[in-house]
């Protein structure tokens, strides 16, 4: 017998950062299991350079990943698949009202801050889309070790929203 994936999008305002590296972790942690997206309720345009510079680094393809609009998956889109779990990863996406999803997914809120507000230095940059990376990468991880066919949708929602608040305090690192 044949498994789908769970559809699982990612939404940020901007979709060119956060949500991207999400995707990104998720298809690589969950493969087989989840099939992931991004989108943004006002996308940039354009995926930040430092988030694909990372997830190179990281050994990540990066040719798929695209700056879009949260339009393209909401029920009212032509073939607009139907999604199992919608994740906000940005406090403004969170507080905004967002379209009908297809499927009536399960949701929650995953605030991380925004690595692409950061100014400074090259290295400052990097370091910020790091943190994103390591704070995503902790909460997704702990997501696809849910056990999902276990959970009652009342015990997977208390789950989903105590990921969000998950202590992400940076590793401790000796001077």
């Amino acid at each position: 017998m044949a498994h789908t994936p769970l559809n699982v999008l990612f939404l940020c305002t901007g979709n060119s950062a956060r949500s991207i590296l999400a995707e990104a972790i998720l298809n690589r942690l969950g493969a087989g299991k989840f099939a992931a997206t991004s989108a943004g309720s006002m996308p940039k345009g354009a995926v930040h350079p430092e988030a694909i510079a990372l997830l190179k680094r990281l050994n990540y393809q990066t040719d798929g990943f695209r700056s879009k609009s949260w339009e393209e998956f909401a029920a009212s889109a032509a073939g607009a698949a139907k999604l199992d779990f919608v994740f906000t990863v940005c406090d403004n996406a969170a507080g905004e009202v967002c379209p009908i999803w297809p499927g009536q997914p399960m949701t929650a809120h995953w605030g991380i801050p925004d690595p692409a507000a950061v100014t400074g230095s090259p290295a400052e940059v990097a370091l910020a889309f790091a943190e994103a990376y390591r704070q995503l990468h902790n909460r997704i991880e702990i997501f696809v070790n849910l056990p999902l066919a276990a959970l009652d949708r009342l015990s997977l929602q208390a789950r989903l929203n105590a990921i969000g608040s998950t202590d992400d305090a940076p590793a401790r690192t000796e001077i």
